[in-house]
């Protein structure tokens, strides 16, 4: 029997993280399904949802130890699978100057209309020709099928003009 399983892996950044992890998931007879991996601020995080039989998950979970030795956070769940309701997934990108409150303005009116954030990417970057700091989010969104999208829509133009940021909020590209 296979088991799906979702590891998290947070610790000082250095070169061969991945393909440490690459190799234990492959050395307990396991299959990378998918993940998402970055460094941020020097640290290493990274998520990565796996397949492996069942008899290896414990070798699997005390291989892992090694990297909490290293001063690394690691926590390993079962993969409780979901079903995908009705609804639709979109892209909302935003760019504007920076300042704090952003991401919880933004947030708080997708949860008001029940979206569920998928993915988040932020930054802060130079403008080219000011140089003032941009704050830029690219955010991937499960809109529910009884979602009002034109009250979600008003709602996030409301906080474009608050914020005097450019927000679009597009549907996905399915393919």
């Amino acid at each position: 029997m296979q088991v799906s399983l979702v590891l998290t892996l947070l610790g000082p950044d250095r070169s061969g993280i991945v393909r440490r992890l690459a190799d234990l998931v492959a050395g307990h007879d396991g299959n990378w399904l998918e993940s998402r991996m970055c460094r941020l601020g020097g640290e290493f995080a990274g998520i990565l949802r796996c397949q492996l039989p069942a008899e290896q998950q414990a070798a699997l979970e005390t291989a892992l130890e090694e990297f909490t030795r290293e001063g690394f956070a690691v926590v390993v769940k079962p993969d409780p699978g979901h079903t995908v309701p009705e609804g639709s997934v979109a892209l909302l990108d935003l760019v504007g100057q920076d300042r704090p409150g952003i991401v919880r303005q933004v947030s708080t009116a997708l949860a008001r209309h029940g979206v569920n954030v998928e993915e988040l990417d932020t930054e802060c970057v130079s403008a080219p020709m000011s140089g003032e700091t941009l704050f830029r989010a690219n955010i991937r969104v499960w809109i529910p099928a009884n979602c009002d999208q034109a009250a979600l829509r008003a709602d996030i133009e409301r906080i474009a003009a608050d914020l005097l940021v450019e927000v679009t909020l597009a549907a996905a590209e399915t393919g």
